[in-house]
Order: structure tokens, then C-alpha cells, then sequence
């Protein structure tokens, strides 16, 4: 089986940046997912910074995986819609300074109606950010979720610009009633990063609600073999939304997912 690579997002962890690369370290990963906000904001972000960034994460063996940029409201909704999209071009920008040159977002909800405003606003937003994409040699990786696989890669192939790929999320996936192994075939060739989440389905006991990797409804024996059918070797980036100890959660979907990959213990 294809060994993709595995990473942890940072925020996941709850810790400081500084305290959370080095758990990130201790879990046996090369990789980092980071939020492009606060410290790490690209306009608060010098470039004496990202130089004393990069050389942090080397001390820690770590590389970027992605830049996530977390979204008050997403680029179909017209309030400060200007302001997003320079946001999410900076975030480019550091993305490839930072060497993961990919930045995954919430871009908001497929409409049904393509020539309704929101869906105006999202084409014209994600045609401005492919094309500063495809100039910049950095992806815009939108998160799936929202709608189904096969919408919004339709939707997606409306767009000539390479600088557009999408952030799989097999957790958002199921828990809005989709397919997460049929998505992953829908999505072929657009698959620029992934994260591992996991999540239960609704039932006469319990409400829809996102677990610890390995503890829910995705079999990922299955899904990790999907993604090498669909060819996909780049990231698996764990993410942990709730939960009380985190960092065990991801430790242990960890030691899971290299059970799949290699048989390690």
C-alpha cells in the first residue's frame, strides 16, 4: 500500500507553537498543518519570521503540510468579500515560502442555482485565487463537506486554473450523508491534501458527531485504499476538533493508521 505521509494540525493539540511542534515531534511525524491567523497571520508574519519559522520546524524535523485558513464567513457572502480574498492570496504567498504551497478553506456552500449572487460571488472569488494560484505556484484546496463529491467537482472543472484543489475530509463527508470512499474516486485528480478525521452516523441512540480517528464509522482500511486506487500520495494530516484529550486521540489514530500503512507497532 501507497505510504502517504502523516502530519498533525497544530491546533488540534490546543498547545503553543513552540510546545506543539515538539509533541507533533515526539508522535514519530514529518508533518505540520498550521493556522494562518493569529502570530502566524501573513500580514503579522515578517519575513525575518517565516525565515525563524522554517528554522524551527527543521529543528523539529517537521515540514508544513498546509496553511489553514480559518473563515468568519465563506467567499459566497458579499460583506468584506475584498478583504477574504487578499487574506487568502497572502496565505498563498506564505504557504510557499513556507514549502507546503497548499492552503485549505470552507470556501462556502455549491449552490444550486449557478447564476444566484452567492454562487457569483464563490465562482468570481475562486477564479481570482486559482489564477493567483497558477501565478504563484501555490493551490487553493477546498474543503469538502459542504456538498457532494460529485457537485462540487462539476462545480470545480467550471474553472481554468490549476491553482484549485481540494482538502478531503472523509469526517465532514460522512457526517453530511455522503460516500467518503465513493467521494474519493469522484475527486480524483483533484485531491491536493487530506485529513484524518473520523466520525459516527446518526442513529436511534446517539447524534451524528466526530470521534477519534479510529473509533467511528470510516472503515480506513478501505479508505486508505482508495486513496492509493485514486492515486493519492501526499498528506494525511490529522485533525481533532473535540474532544478532552486531544493528544492522545491523535497519538492513537496514529499508531492506527501505521498498523494500515506498513504494520508498524
Amino acid at each position: 500500500m501507497r505510504r502517504l505521509k502523516l502530519g498533525v494540525h497544530l491546533a488540534s493539540l490546543g498547545l503553543p507553537l513552540r510546545r506543539g511542534l515538539a509533541e507533533i515531534e515526539r508522535l514519530g511525524v514529518t508533518g505540520v498543518q498550521l493556522d494562518a491567523a493569529g502570530d502566524l497571520a501573513p500580514r503579522r508574519l515578517s519575513q525575518t519570521g517565516r525565515r525563524e519559522l522554517l528554522h524551527l520546524l527543521h529543528a523539529h524535523n517537521l515540514q508544513v503540510t498546509a496553511l489553514a485558513c480559518p473563515l468568519r464567513h465563506g467567499l459566497d457572502a458579499a460583506p468584506g468579500q475584498q478583504a477574504r480574498i487578499e487574506y487568502l492570496q497572502a496565505a498563498l504567498s506564505l504557504s510557499y515560502d513556507l514549502g507546503a504551497r497548499v492552503v485549505t478553506v470552507q470556501a462556502g456552500r455549491v449552490p444550486d442555482d449557478l447564476e444566484s449572487p452567492p454562487a457569483r460571488l464563490l465562482t468570481e472569488a475562486l477564479l481570482a485565487l486559482g489564477h493567483y494560484g497558477d501565478r504563484t505556484g501555490t493551490v487553493l484546496a477546498v474543503e469538502t463537506g459542504l456538498e457532494t463529491a460529485d457537485k462540487l467537482r462539476q462545480f470545480l472543472e467550471h474553472f481554468d486554473a490549476g491553482g484549485l484543489g481540494v482538502n478531503f475530509d472523509p469526517a465532514n463527508l460522512l457526517l453530511s450523508g455522503s460516500d467518503p470512499y465513493e467521494s474519493a474516486r469522484a475527486l480524483q485528480g483533484r485531491l491536493t491534501h487530506c485529513q484524518g478525521r473520523d466520525a459516527r452516523r446518526s442513529s436511534s441512540s446517539r447524534t451524528s458527531q466526530e470521534v477519534p480517528l479510529g473509533s467511528g464509522d470510516i472503515d480506513w482500511l478501505q479508505l486508505l485504499a482508495v486513496l492509493e486506487e485514486v492515486e493519492y500520495g501526499g498528506w494525511l494530516t490529522l485533525r481533532r476538533e473535540t474532544g478532552d484529550n486531544r493528544l492522545a486521540d491523535i497519538a492513537a489514530g496514529i499508531k492506527m493508521l501505521r498498523l494500515v500503512l506498513v504494520g508498524e507497532q
